[in-house]
């Protein structure tokens, strides 16, 4: 079995799950969203049912599938030092730039 994160690093997969971040969508539908095959997206829902990320249900003859975020709780937590990392960062670069706008504004009053 795929980790999330490989499971996700795929660019269909992370687009099926955007899609269904509004919320409950049928196979079709996403066939058409993605202009796939449905053989091709039934092939990525699979792998997405199998990391847990999507749950499947039948509805007469249509399978709808939503989206269960939970699996993505571990990929938020590995992130959480990289997210302080970068608001570090641009702290700093926002600090920096209201330096650089405090000079142009000294020059211009000159």
């Amino acid at each position: 079995m795929q980790s999330t994160f490989e499971v996700v690093a795929e660019p269909t997969r992370r687009r099926i799950l955007d899609l269904l971040l509004t919320g409950e969508r049928a196979v079709g539908d996403l066939v058409a969203e993605l202009a796939m095959s449905q053989p091709a997206v039934s092939r990525h829902l699979r792998v997405l049912r199998d990391a847990g990320l999507v749950a499947p249900r039948t509805d007469a003859q249509r399978r709808l599938y939503r989206l269960d975020a939970r699996p993505l709780a571990a990929v938020d937590e590995w992130l959480e030092p990289y997210r302080r990392l970068w608001a570090g960062r641009l702290d700093s670069l926002a600090q920096h730039l209201d330096e650089m706008t405090d000079d142009l504004e000294r020059k211009d009053a000159r």
